[in-house]
């Protein structure tokens, strides 16, 4: 059973041939749509949610591979997630929404607001890179790259050795590296995350999006040159530092892009520092709500 929150609830809709689960709080306000990274599920969000539903409609989702969401054959690339969620929006009947998304879902969320403009009302980008704008050398362990994202992406591997090392993986590598604040991700935490990640063919979602990045950078920056992204952006660094906002200056620079640092933070802003994440997050889609009431 998935892991909950006072206030929040659970759900699933059929989309794009698969299903997908979200997690929904808040009943006024404007919607606000939460896209987790990796190795995450909408679970990284849940210090968040309760703060931003105080005053907007939240929905946190696991993409399709992650999480509570469906896992059955398939394309995992960031094409086919951009559409689930174009779907999931529409199906829902709560668009245009301010999208939130962070880490490898830069591709998805970015595709999103791209190709169906009329989904989204901002988009916040949070630690967040993009194939043709300099993400792919993340792979790349000769200049400091991360280590995994090669072990992902490679045939038949993670599977067979990750495999029953889910908590090992997830508690004493990727989230210890890449937190810079002790006890934000706690031990139940990690078994939440690790709970979903022992599924059976539970790593397919991060391996599709990891093999997507590697391969999609021609197709991203011709995207971002003929489908410029017209709502406003924040970029939110954390542990990245400037990478996000420089990130998204280049790839967004026919709108207006506003940026927040998030200093002493690590990686994981959403579990690391909710509530510095939430001023800002609260205060630039207030922003954009009060923009659009003028006009």
């Amino acid at each position: 059973m998935n892991a909950t929150l006072p206030g929040v609830t659970h759900h699933r809709a059929e989309v794009n041939g698969t299903r997908l689960h979200y997690a929904a709080a808040g009943t006024g306000g404007s919607p606000v749509l939460l896209v987790h990274g990796f190795p995450e599920t909408w679970w990284t969000f849940h210090k968040l949610i309760p703060l931003l539903a105080a005053s907007h409609r939240v929905f946190a989702v696991d993409l399709r591979g992650f999480g509570d969401s469906g896992n059955g054959p398939g394309e995992y690339d960031s094409g086919t997630s951009a559409e689930d969620l174009h779907l999931l929006i529409e199906q829902l009947d709560v668009g245009p929404v301010h999208l939130t998304g962070q880490d490898i879902s830069g591709a998805t969320v970015f595709r999103l607001a791209a190709t169906h403009p009329q989904d989204v009302l901002s988009l916040t980008a949070i630690e967040m890179g993009l194939p043709g704008f300099g993400l792919e050398a993340l792979a790349d362990v000769t200049r400091g790259g991360t280590w995994y994202i090669g072990l992902l992406a490679a045939p038949g591997i993670p599977d067979m050795l990750l495999t029953g090392r889910e908590r090992e993986f997830l508690g004493e590598a990727a989230f210890r590296a890449m937190s810079a604040t002790p006890g934000a991700v706690s031990d139940a935490d990690i078994e939440e995350f690790a709970r979903t990640y022992a599924r059976p063919d539970g790593w397919r979602g991060a391996i599709g999006l990891y093999r997507s990045m590697l391969r999609e950078g021609s197709e991203i920056k011709a995207l971002a040159g003929t489908h410029a992204l017209k709502v406003p952006v924040l970029a939110v660094g954390a542990g990245g530092g400037p990478f996000t906002a420089n990130t998204m200056s280049q790839a967004a620079a026919a709108t207006d892009v506003r940026s927040v640092s998030l200093d002493g933070v690590g990686h994981y802003a959403a579990m690391e520092a909710p509530t510095e994440l939430a001023t800002a997050i609260l205060d630039f889609v207030g922003d954009v709500d009060a923009a659009g009431v003028r006009d």
